[in-house]
């Protein structure tokens, strides 16, 4: 962790409610290794991000209902994503569309669950949920469909729209929308981080 980074996070972290991205950070460590997504991600492709992060980014952009564009913009401009990153204040971030290739892989390697896997280990090496893997699950809203359904029918994003929204969220899903697989997934690893204490799911 880039010691300037932790100092302006923080500070600015201070000014408001604590954000789930630094508190993932502090109790979960560096949460996904790439060695955990060697399989998708060999040491032969192209240069560029490192799967762990784009794993951290995947999970905390579903629980945020982030479109890809907005979950970029936030990587290269939010001082809680840059601390939970482990980045330097000017790192330049990546383009959106990293996020749905790097989903993409996961899914064509049958590694969709791995993000999940590994949170829930964590998570369970902590004592912040119970060994049997308990945690509470993501319930309808009283309007119909789970917060990721309601989020996309509020928010009009054509990229959203043109993705599927569904289980994913708006923007959060490949040409496949909830087919693709990383749905559910995704709304488990979402689920067991409010469990943990982590944050309050909305």
């Amino acid at each position: 962790m880039p010691e300037l980074t932790a100092q302006v996070a923080r500070a600015v972290a201070a000014r408001g409610p604590y954000p789930l991205a630094m508190r993932v950070r502090d109790e979960l460590g560096e949460l996904f290794g790439d060695a955990e997504f060697a399989e998708a991600f060999g040491s032969r492709g192209r240069p560029g991000w490192s799967p762990g992060q784009l794993a951290l980014v995947t999970v905390l952009q579903f629980t945020e209902n982030l479109t890809d564009r907005a979950a970029a913009h936030r990587v290269l401009y939010g001082m809680d994503l840059k601390y939970a990153l482990g980045l330097e204040l000017d790192d330049p971030g990546f383009d959106a569309s990293v996020l749905s290739e790097f989903r993409t892989r996961l899914v064509e390697h049958g590694i969709e669950e791995k993000a999940f896997d590994l949170l829930l280990t964590a998570l369970k090496g902590r004592g912040l949920v119970k060994a049997g893997g308990k945690q509470r699950r993501l319930h309808p809203r009283a309007g119909g469909g789970t917060r990721s359904e309601q989020a996309g029918a509020g928010r009009g994003d054509a990229a959203g729209r043109a993705g599927g929204v569904g289980l994913l969220g708006p923007g959060l899903a490949d040409p496949g929308g909830a087919r693709s697989g990383m749905g559910r997934p995704l709304q488990t690893a979402d689920s067991l981080l409010a469990s943990a204490g982590l944050y309050e799911q909305a």
